[in-house]
């Protein structure tokens, strides 16, 4: 486990190396970097500089930005022109939270309180300030990266602010989105964080807003259930989201995923509306009852037309998800009867130079 070290210590042994061992600036710099490192220490979010040449803010543009923000934000009076300028701030930091050095600067926002910040301007703005909230929650999104930023998120009390939005915005598409990025980018790697959000409802939501099908296409709702659903927190031996895939299923999520593939969902999200339900298949019931609503068939149709246009993002997908089904028994014997065998021999066929795409599937079937 690495070692945690605060920007003062950094800064403090980099002085010591110039004030005790009498070496240059660069070199007790370089010097402070490589031995914190054969050490062990977490250098992420630190900023490498020489104490008292130049304040943090003039170091990182991250910093300058995020103390704007911070000082913009205690200042509005809510009016236009401050809520124009808080959003092109939050644009800005975003920017620099999604660039070639994003990681970097998104590990340097998190040091310097910009998880904080953000769940309080959130927890702050009316629910009609869309456009502040939406952009407030997808720079949220960019800076949740690491077990560090999520825990910072559930100790701000974010989830519970976040579902407050969600709730209160469902008729807007954007802040849905926005929402939704969230819910997902807090909840990896965080089982914690996935159990508040489950105390929450979030899966009652989820199924609310999923039964709206001009909503059908917020692509962040199914990352959300996928995230949710994953046991991807190595800190716990024995995840909780087994028993939360059943709860989906349960309230009929499962069912109106299968609706959605079938009726409302842009290509561009078909690959993660089938991770979504993917993810709820996590028992022979479940997946029966996939099958029962007619997933199989919609899933046939869909790689079938996925083959005709080359699209083998889709392709992948749908195989993936149908490789999954095929767990069970019944499913394995609906596949076969729909001509499930020579679908899959004409995938191949078109897509030869990958037949990785139908091999789980074909494999499923077989056994």
């Amino acid at each position: 486990m690495a070692i945690a070290i605060s920007q003062e210590a950094f800064d403090a042994m980099v002085r010591e190396n110039m004030e005790d061992l009498g070496m240059d600036p660069d070199e007790a710099l370089a010097d402070a970097v490589e031995a914190l490192t054969l050490q062990g220490a977490d250098l992420s979010g630190i900023i490498k500089r020489v104490p008292g040449e130049a304040a943090a803010a003039e170091v990182s543009p991250v910093v300058r930005v995020l103390d704007e923000l911070k000082a913009s934000h205690s200042a509005s009076s809510g009016s236009e022109q401050d809520l124009d300028g808080l959003v092109s701030l939050l644009d800005e930091l975003r920017g620099l939270c999604s660039s070639g050095e994003g990681s970097e600067n998104a590990a340097i926002a998190v040091r310097n309180g910009v998880v904080e910040a953000l769940v309080a301007l959130c927890a702050s703005a009316r629910v009609q300030q869309e456009r502040l909230l939406a952009t407030a929650l997808k720079t949220l999104s960019s800076v949740l990266r690491d077990v560090a930023s999520t825990e910072k998120f559930r100790q701000s009390e974010g989830p519970k602010i976040v579902m407050d939005l969600l709730k209160g915005g469902s008729e807007n598409s954007d802040l849905l989105d926005a929402g939704f990025s969230v819910v997902a980018a807090g909840s990896a790697g965080n089982e914690v964080v996935k159990e508040s959000f489950m105390d929450l409802k979030v899966d009652e939501l989820i199924l609310r807003v999923m039964k709206d099908k001009s909503k059908t296409n917020v692509q962040s709702l199914y990352d959300a259930i996928r995230v949710l659903l994953t046991p991807d927190d190595n800190r716990v031996v024995a995840s909780q989201v087994y028993g939360y895939s059943r709860r989906f299923a349960e309230i009929g999520v499962a069912e109106v995923l299968v609706n959605a593939l079938r009726e409302q969902v842009a290509p561009s999200s078909l690959p993660s509306a089938c991770a979504a339900l993917k993810s709820i298949a996590v028992n022979d019931e479940i997946c029966r009852s996939i099958s029962e609503s007619g997933g199989i068939d919609v899933l046939l149709q869909c790689i079938d037309e996925a083959g005709e246009q080359k699209n083998k993002v889709i392709a992948r997908s749908c195989c993936s998800l149908l490789s999954k089904l095929a767990a069970s028994d019944a499913n394995k014997s609906a596949i076969i009867q729909r001509g499930g065998f020579d679908r899959f021999l004409k995938l191949t066929s078109r897509f030869s130079e990958d037949p990785a795409i139908v091999q789980e599937v074909l494999l499923k079937l077989e056994y």
